[in-house]
């Protein structure tokens, strides 16, 4: 079985895409998570629990960070050295890095306040679950590290994938206390908004665990364990993770609510945004003052005058132009520091992430 390369897949499901395979697995995940773990019977009702969150908060996103370990595993690994198992634990470790996500979701939304999520509403807003969705938060985080385990204990890149998950982490909740020591609610202070700080907010906050670590995940699968490689990955796909945290503002911003799935809450929720760093760095005392009024407030006319005032700035032509430097940046970073790895690996994500409505 070990053996089978094709797809890495049994013969039945040769023909499926990644996307495909990797959505088959999930209620593999799932099972194996809710009962094949059931040692002690009187867990069942707190097992059940789990498999309602799972199914409730893991699937629904766009799945680029799951997908994009076996996406640059294929990329990183000759065809013929892809066998079944390879490609199931890749899609495995993508899983994992999902329900990563789904638990960083699950926490930041009670923190936000947030209405919605992926076009239903938040879990904690959920008839019956309310600061429960706390412990729930703590269950998808649990389920990584059993996953890993049962799957990965025997590979030889088994260490690497927990400490890159674990500092992974940690590298994100520092970039959330950040982000809420910078906008406390009630709390209106322009300047604490610098760019300084909303760059650093991004690079711990998003870039990492959405870039770096799917790469990351697979190119230690892939058995490349070189510091020096890491760090040229690195340096890409922070980057990287910089641009699409400026679109996921922008988008807030002025994205269809129907295309991506929330509603834009950052002006109202006082948040250190790109548009608003941006904004303060070229606009007049006098709109300064107006921003300070409205900034952080949750009446319609308040947002409203933000968003004016963000359009008299021409917001949206420097958030273009900011799209396209970003890419010939990008472009410039790929060639300097991707020179032993295939720019494939970071020409994929970058497809999927520029130009993007959702």
């Amino acid at each position: 079985m070990g053996d089978s390369t094709c797809n890495g897949t049994h013969s039945k499901k040769a023909l499926l895409s990644d996307p495909q395979l990797f959505e088959a697995q999930f209620e593999e995940l799932v099972t194996e998570l809710t009962e094949k773990d059931i040692a002690d019977p009187v867990l069942a009702d707190a097992f059940n629990r789990l498999r309602e969150v799972l199914v409730y908060n893991a699937p629904g996103g766009k799945r680029n960070r799951g997908l994009s370990v076996i996406g640059s595993l294929r990329e990183l690994v000759p065809p013929t050295h892809l066998t079944q198992d390879t490609v199931q634990r890749a899609l495995l470790v993508g899983w994992c890095i999902e329900l990563l996500q789904a638990f960083f979701l699950v926490a930041d939304d009670i923190m936000d306040a947030s209405v919605t999520r992926r076009g239903q509403p938040c879990w904690y807003k959920k008839d019956g679950v309310g600061l429960d969705a706390i412990n729930d938060a703590f269950l998808l985080e649990g389920a990584i590290y059993r996953l890993l385990r049962r799957h990965c204990r025997d590979q030889p890149y088994y260490l690497h994938l927990l400490e890159l998950f674990t500092e992974t982490s940690f590298q994100t909740e520092l970039g959330q206390a950040l982000d809420l020591m910078t906008a406390p609610p009630g709390q209106i202070d322009l300047n604490r908004f610098t760019m300084e700080r909303y760059k650093a907010i991004v690079k711990y906050k998003t870039a990492f665990y959405s870039f770096y670590l799917p790469v990351a995940a697979a190119m230690y699968m892939a058995g490349i364990k070189s510091e020096e490689e890491h760090n040229n990955a690195k340096h890409i796909l922070l980057e990287m993770g910089e641009f699409f945290q400026i679109q996921d503002d922008y988008l807030d911003c002025y994205g269809d609510p129907a295309v991506t799935g929330k509603i834009g809450t950052d002006i109202q929720d006082n948040k250190c945004s790109w548009l608003v760093v941006t904004a303060l760095a070229v606009m007049t005392p006098e709109q300064r003052a107006e921003l300070e009024a409205c900034y952080g407030r949750h009446d319609d006319d308040s947002v409203k005058m933000v968003k004016t005032l963000y359009n008299s700035l021409q917001i949206p032509a420097l958030y273009h132009k900011h799209e396209d430097e970003s890419y010939q940046r990008l472009q410039k970073l790929i060639a300097c520091h991707a020179q032993n790895l295939p720019h494939s690996v970071f020409l994929n994500f970058a497809k999927k992430i520029y130009k993007r409505n959702k």
